[in-house]
């Protein structure tokens, strides 16, 4: 059942479990110009058990001008100043711990809420997967995986400094196409690179697609969670 949802700072769409009580949760990000709706329909196409009782978040972006489309005013986790600004230069620094921030309070309140951070899953899509990483990658409690969809590493330099060692173990799951037009495949592949080098474990997949999702790539995250949370 979905439903709305106050959360701090964020409005969120939730799918909770058909069990009585839910026992994990995925915290799932959408992308540039996408809405908390974006993801909703994906959850009955992982083939989860019920016995898992997870509950989905889908939070909202605020709105915000992107440099990069010219000014328009847009759902975003951080402004985006050119193409290439994923690669480290001209990084918003500010919207992205701003997102970091709005996603911990997020995680914090599954916790309060009685779902241990360690069957707490941080994932989403193209912006909303670089924030996902950036935020479990230095948050302070084990989580169960991080999800990391068509995106990219944050604040690469200032990772390894703020890096969480309860988090230096954690499965991390990246996903991205091959013919990624938006967010293209040797950045994600850099990103990779320096996850591994820094000592953690990444599940590396790669799909014949764009900037999308695929059937297949549906299908793996659900392996995959079941696999953590299980």
């Amino acid at each position: 059942m979905s439903r709305a949802a106050d959360a701090p700072s964020l409005q969120c769409i939730e799918q909770e479990p058909r069990a009585d009580v839910a026992r994990a949760s995925v915290i799932w990000l959408h992308g540039l110009g996408a809405t908390a709706h974006d993801f909703e329909s994906v959850p009955p196409e992982l083939g989860l058990p019920d016995d898992l009782a997870v509950r989905f978040i889908f939070p909202q972006a605020p709105s915000i001008p992107v440099t990069v489309n010219y000014g328009m005013v847009m759902p975003a986790w951080y402004d985006i100043v050119s193409l290439g600004g994923g690669a480290g230069r001209n990084q918003d620094a500010e919207g992205i711990r701003r997102s970091e921030g709005q996603v911990r309070a997020l995680i914090e309140r599954e916790v309060s809420r009685g779902i241990p951070a360690s069957k707490i899953v941080v994932g989403g899509f193209s912006q909303g997967g670089a924030i996902a990483l950036q935020t479990g990658l230095r948050h302070g409690e084990r989580l169960a995986g991080i999800m990391v969809l068509s995106a990219y590493l944050l604040l690469a330099d200032e990772t390894r400094d703020e890096r969480s060692e309860a988090n230096t173990g954690v499965p991390i799951f990246m996903a991205h196409g091959t013919h990624d037009p938006m967010v293209q495949l040797p950045l994600a592949v850099r990103s990779h690179e320096a996850l591994t080098d820094m000592g953690y474990e990444v599940e590396w997949n790669t799909y014949p697609m764009a900037h999308q999702v695929c059937l297949e790539e549906i299908e793996a995250i659900g392996d995959w969670l079941r696999r953590i949370l299980g």
